[in-house]
């Protein structure tokens, strides 16, 4: 088996590693993974080409980026830090600011080069991807939302066939779990005791997320739905894996009870925010700009939030969302002094491209 030696996304340094660039380090490395996992998989056509279309389209791929990035920010507060008081115990005072800013990122990387943490956050990222793109071709069904477009390109049943489209979700589902632990090329062995918590974090959330869906369903023939109806929708149909995104990548980078509680609260805020969000994009951002058909709530009679409250409260409730999800994970950073400075933190550098994000 052939180890990558030289991992693209390390940690987050806002400072001399923007947001832009980590992100770009974050996808390249997915991509890579993504070919990797369909060499070991041996599918048959056309569901390998279908499999690949609609894993390779245009997406924003937000969930493989919470994975990293809260991978990189509980690394920046755990294992840098513990680095820090380690070498303080040897260094002068006035040596210890030139520790800090050269040092400690060669020491961070030959540490996570020694172990797997980093290889189980690429594969948890990958399992978090292959999931959402399941539910994605599973939603665009004639039987489900019937949509022609999607990431900016044909939907998957009518780039190839509706038959085909079931059993490329179908297969994408159940390689989101085989990932966590195959034997596959440019990846180390699978940490039996990190999977083990993977799984137990993943499962339930995906199988939350299709319980959502089911609830979102259900909502299309009830013409007055509640905010709280609707929320608790959508904490599951959105939320769930938002939530697993996060908490797998902090369980990658050995995050603490109190991190992984902090982990959770900003994830079911944001979680939620996401989907107001997309509900206030449906309706104000042209076919174009989203890379799938604008309006489409509308077109099916979905339950929204812009129906519920109109754009301009749905606009206010969901940066309070935000405000809250950045709350969260602000408390448990500022504990520790690696991370006194927030503003470099890649978790809440990707709440606030969340935040500006117009598709």
């Amino acid at each position: 088996m052939t180890v990558s030696s030289t991992p693209s996304f390390m940690s987050f340094d806002g400072a001399d590693h923007s947001t832009e660039q980590f992100h770009s380090a974050v996808r390249a490395q997915l991509a890579q993974d993504i070919e990797v996992m369909f060499a070991y998989a041996k599918l048959p056509t056309p569901l390998v080409d279908a499999c690949r279309y609609v894993m390779t389209g245009q997406g924003k791929l937000v969930r493989p980026l919470m994975v990293a990035s809260a991978f990189a920010s509980v690394n920046d507060g755990m294992k840098v830090a513990t680095n820090i008081n380690t070498a303080s115990d040897a260094l002068s005072s006035s040596s210890r600011t030139n520790l800090t800013d050269t040092a400690l990122n060669d020491d961070l990387e030959m540490l996570l080069e020694n172990d797997s943490d980093y290889d189980m956050c690429r594969r948890a990222a990958l399992a978090v991807e292959l999931l959402h793109t399941y539910s994605l071709v599973h939603d665009d069904l004639p039987c489900m939302d019937d949509d022609e477009l999607r990431r900016g390109q044909p939907t998957c049943h009518i780039a190839f066939s509706e038959a085909t489209a079931l059993l490329t979700g179908d297969v994408l589902q159940t390689l989101a779990f085989e990932v966590l632990t195959a034997e596959m090329p440019t990846f180390a062995p699978f940490d039996t005791a990190i999977a083990s918590q993977l799984f137990a974090v993943f499962a339930p959330r995906a199988r939350r997320m299709v319980a959502g869906q089911m609830l979102d369903l259900n909502a299309e023939a009830s013409p007055h739905i509640s905010q709280s109806d609707l929320e608790a929708i959508h904490r599951d149909k959105t939320g769930a894996l938002i939530e697993a995104a996060m908490l797998m990548g902090g369980i990658c980078a050995g995050a603490t009870a109190l991190q992984r509680m902090a982990l959770q609260e900003c994830a079911q805020h944001i979680g939620l925010a996401f989907q107001v969000q997309d509900d206030i994009l449906d309706v104000t951002t042209s076919t174009d700009t989203l890379g799938k058909p604008a309006g489409s709530d509308e077109k099916l009679d979905k339950s929204t939030y812009v129906k519920l409250m109109g754009v301009k409260n749905a606009t206010a409730y969901a940066q309070s969302l935000f405000n809250d999800g950045r709350a969260a994970i602000t408390r448990e950073l500022s504990r520790h002094e690696s991370s006194s400075n927030t503003d470099n933190d890649a978790l809440l550098a990707l709440i606030e491209w969340l935040w500006a994000r117009k598709k």
